[in-house]
């Protein structure tokens, strides 16, 4: 995650540009549209901000707030042998971002992706693929580690598989993020929701072993090249993730195996933050190959759900002077007393059905909060990132979740797990919020 107004090196899940195309149909609810007013600030135009939805909690499922046709498309990326049944990339996490490197934008997209032949991305996958591209349009291509690794897979910059890279003083792959076996599942050991950034002149890869691995959690990789590395562990993470072990995560988790996970950078001048999920920051040391020591890692300082839900992706994009922490949450469907549909950010209980994995977003004057209350931002654009194209247009990703919900249904299966881009409209300086670009109202002076 970076700033929009820090040169040109952007988000956690940031960087889109171009016109948009088409995008796989998506079925929307039958719930009326409605339009996005304007409001007058300084003689400019901008969207309003909706009214918030009473009570706090409450889910907005309107059709303005989904990734669509005409503000919407799938990036168009460079496929691998294993695609080609497919005709497009499986990935979830959809991260993009563009960065400023030698006088020219340089588009990245990574993602959550899976071998050939499974359908979900464990209980192993294959480490981290990278593309790139000179805009958002593409031609969108594998980056180009031949060099790296002469008749290896194009486009692999990290793999468990890598663990034969290892010399004295330098670690590609901890003995903890290395892949191992149970009865249970068999092959373990996947990686989730890399990151790519460029800081200081390097490139670092923000990602998290997953739930089948030996520790799960967040750690962060360094390129001793250019994007497609060859990358090396940083000293923090030799011996585990970031952060402490704490008692999460599904059953068959060790005790003290569990992590803080879904972890992305922030960076703004010459510091940088690790962001991670259950509310928790750290500022990285200066040489970057590690995070500040502390006794506990410090909070952001949010407004809460009552009761509050499991929330993931935690990611902090600035713009127009505020910061955006933004996360993913399930919008539970569920009935009222008279009947009717209710849509809210709910724990799970009796009754209540995952329906959508959203966006939603909170602003604040500074990194560490105290954060407005939340607001949908996407509906279905949960586990993002925005950020900023190399013309200044505001866009955030989006994959679908393929798992359970809306776009799980055997119907619409064949249009998830897909790496999409969305164009974002801001609110303006009095409004400050940022939403899924809607319809209806002037076209903001963003995009």
């Amino acid at each position: 995650m970076t700033s929009s107004e820090h040169g040109l090196h952007l988000d956690r899940r940031s960087l889109l540009a171009g016109a948009i195309g088409s995008l796989g149909a998506a079925v929307l609810p039958t719930t009326a549209a409605q339009a996005a007013p304007t409001e007058v600030a300084s003689g400019r135009r901008y969207p309003s901000n909706w009214p918030d939805l009473d009570p706090y909690g409450r889910a907005d499922t309107r059709p303005d707030l989904w990734p669509r046709d005409d503000n919407s498309f799938i990036l168009p990326l460079e496929l691998r042998p294993r695609d080609h049944e497919r005709g497009q990339v499986w990935m979830r996490d959809t991260y993009v971002n563009c960065f400023v490197v030698d006088d020219r934008p340089i588009y990245v997209a990574t993602g959550t992706t899976r071998v050939p032949g499974r359908d979900a991305a464990g209980p192993w996958n294959d480490g981290i693929f990278v593309w790139t591209s000179p805009s958002l349009r593409g031609p969108w291509r594998l980056a180009d580690t031949t060099g790296v690794r002469p008749g290896a897979e194009r486009g692999k910059v990290w793999s468990p598989e890598f663990v034969g890279e290892n010399r004295p003083g330098r670690t590609v792959v901890a003995p903890w993020q290395e892949y191992w076996y149970d009865d249970r599942f068999g092959k373990r050991g996947d990686v989730w929701a890399p990151e790519l950034h460029h800081f200081h002149g390097k490139w670092y890869i923000v990602a998290c072993m997953g739930d089948h691995s030996r520790k799960v959690g967040s750690f962060m990789l360094v390129s001793d090249g250019g994007v497609e590395g060859p990358y090396r562990l940083v000293e923090g993470n030799l011996e585990k993730p970031f952060g402490d072990s704490f008692i999460g995560g599904p059953n068959f988790i060790e005790p003290g195996a569990y992590h803080h996970i879904d972890g992305g950078l922030y960076s703004e001048g010459d510091e940088a933050w690790l962001v991670l999920h259950n509310d928790l920051y750290a500022k990285f040391r200066p040489d970057m190959e590690g995070i500040v020591p502390t006794t506990n890692l410090p909070r952001f300082q949010q407004t809460p759900y009552a009761p509050e839900p499991y929330l993931e992706g935690a990611y902090v994009f600035k713009h127009g002077g505020k910061y955006y922490l933004v996360q993913a949450a399930w919008d539970r469907s569920s009935t009222n007393p008279d009947g009717s549909a209710r849509y809210a950010y709910d724990p799970a209980g009796p009754g209540r059905t995952q329906y959508q994995y959203d966006a939603i977003v909170a602003v604040s004057d500074s990194f560490e909060g105290p954060y407005s209350e939340r607001w949908t931002a996407g509906v279905g654009a949960g586990h993002n990132n925005f950020f900023t194209d190399h013309n200044g247009h505001l866009w955030a990703t989006f994959f679908r979740n393929p798992t359970v919900g809306y776009w799980s249904d055997p119907s619409r299966i064949a249009d998830a797990a897909v790496p999409g881009v969305v164009r974002l409209e801001w609110t303006g300086p009095e409004g400050n919020r940022l939403y899924v670009q809607r319809r209806g109202g002037e076209r903001p002076l963003n995009g």
